[in-house]
């Protein structure tokens, strides 16, 4: 079972809001997910980042992939270099 660590958008027509998940890389974007490890919030200036970095870089020890765009949250948010 292949894990990523991705975004889920929970966030209304024309007023995204994202969820960082950790999933099975087969679900699909909004549907199951194993664990939530924070959230992204575009809209604010500036964006608004919040993650779990004791979770995240335990999924990460464990193997998990982060997309590219969670990648760049994780660099942002200074948990992965």
């Amino acid at each position: 079972m292949a894990v990523k660590i991705r975004l889920k958008r929970i966030g209304a027509k024309k007023a995204p809001f994202y969820r960082v998940v950790v999933a099975d890389e087969r679900s699909p974007r909004d549907g199951k997910f194993i664990e939530e490890i924070g959230y992204y919030n575009p809209l604010t200036d500036p964006a608004d980042v919040k993650i779990d970095a004791e979770k995240a870089t335990k999924w990460i020890a464990n193997g998990a992939q982060p997309t590219d765009t969670v990648r760049a949250l994780l660099k942002k948010s200074e948990i992965i270099k």
